[in-house]
């Protein structure tokens, strides 16, 4: 690897994040790795055809995605990362190397509704069951794991809602009982919470959102504390014939690139823009858990090293027509499912909630935001607009 290696941890995340995946000798010279569209590889040795320690299938991904997976280690640790097409991908491929048939998994009742979904439909199908537990149980949750409990199954903050799991408190329990843990880590892209660190065995990341970051390319990760665990993501990944594409692969790791600049703008933003919206008539309450307004507050200033820059907010009660005539009209915001790229968005998401716990209750109806790139003074400037259509 040219004249780096191991001694690449010491440096800060965004020296990493500029260093990970050169090498020097794969790339020949390259700073860039080369993008290897290829199935068939061709060995010179008859036995090499079956030399479990040779690459003799493109679908194991060539430089680029060892290039991003190499990154992906800097940012978040662990023992191994291991590609999928998208982020729910990664998620089902988590569950589905814990998931045994018989068994159950313990899911936060705040989870992603695709993973939500699949648990409920493909997991149940194969004989594995769902139970879902409060957010906020935290170590209590060892009360309500069972001798058929495989795994836990986290996200934190809570998808839409931004409840602050303790993770921690979680995962020793997990350990206790000898039950696997798995995290959809999205929102801090690894950066502002590093969950191997914490204890999870199994770290998700929708690489589609902060790593990719222009909104052009799927892509996910699970990233493993131990060899072990790699081992076993991995044995489940070639089972299930997964891919990831070389193009989208190059994608997302030159996104890598300027993670961390991203994410302290769209973070410093989001902070910004929630207290100012803290502040106005027509919002009830802010769910965004840097501000000290929030209930898990404390949680997160222990765990997380910064905020990204996707928050929710709770308007005051109002008719439906007004509050589709102030979403549909903004200039800046647009109404779009995804998060993490250079476009500001907001999605109404009243349609998305399913609890099975803790009933959500608001005041009002619930707008996701995800800040992208552009002046924050223009989007409160394009906000302000949209709340005088919602009064009129």
């Amino acid at each position: 690897m040219g004249k780096r290696g191991a001694d690449d941890a010491k440096f800060r995340l965004e020296t990493r994040l500029a260093l990970a995946g050169r090498d020097l000798a794969r790339n020949e010279g390259a700073v860039n790795p080369p993008v290897q569209r290829a199935t068939t590889l061709q060995q010179p040795m008859a036995d090499d055809l079956y030399d479990p320690g040779k690459k003799t299938y493109g679908l194991e991904g060539m430089a680029v995605q060892e290039a991003l997976r190499e990154a992906l280690r800097a940012v978040e640790g662990g023992a191994g990362a291991t590609l999928a097409p998208s982020g729910l991908s990664a998620c089902t491929l988590a569950l589905l190397t814990v998931a045994e048939a018989g068994g159950e998994i313990l899911v936060t009742d705040s989870v992603y509704r695709p993973t939500r979904k699949f648990c409920e439909q493909t997991l149940k199908r194969f004989g594995v069951a769902t139970r879902y537990y409060d957010p906020r149980a935290g170590a209590a949750i060892g009360d309500i794991i069972t001798e058929r409990t495989r795994a836990i199954f986290l996200e934190s903050p809570g998808s839409l809602t931004f409840e602050i799991q303790d993770v921690p408190a979680i995962a020793a329990a997990a350990q206790a009982r000898n039950v696997a843990t798995i995290i959809d880590s999205t929102w801090s892209a690894g950066v502002y919470f590093q969950p191997l660190v914490h204890g999870i065995d199994l770290s998700v990341q929708a690489l589609t959102k902060y790593q990719s970051g222009h909104a052009d390319a799927f892509m996910g990760a699970v990233l493993a504390r131990t060899p072990q665990w790699h081992e076993r993501v991995q044995a489940m990944y070639g089972q299930l014939g997964l891919n990831a594409s070389p193009d989208d692969a190059y994608l997302v790791l030159r996104g890598m690139r300027t993670l961390a600049l991203r994410l302290q703008h769209q973070g410093h933003a989001a902070v910004r823009l929630a207290r100012w919206l803290e502040e106005r008539s027509e919002v009830a309450r802010v769910l965004h858990p840097a501000l000290p307004s929030h209930p898990d507050h404390a949680l997160w200033a222990r765990d997380f090293s910064g905020a990204s820059g996707v928050f929710a907010f709770v308007l005051k009660p109002q008719p439906p027509e007004r509050v589709a005539a102030m979403l549909e009209h903004l200039r800046i915001f647009a109404m779009g499912f995804s998060w993490g790229g250079y476009e500001s968005l907001i999605v109404p998401c009243g349609p998305q909630i399913v609890r099975s716990v803790i009933p959500w209750e608001a005041e009002g109806p619930l707008l996701r935001v995800s800040l992208g790139l552009e002046s924050v003074e223009d989007l409160i400037d394009d906000l302000t607009q949209g709340f005088a259509r919602l009064r009129s």
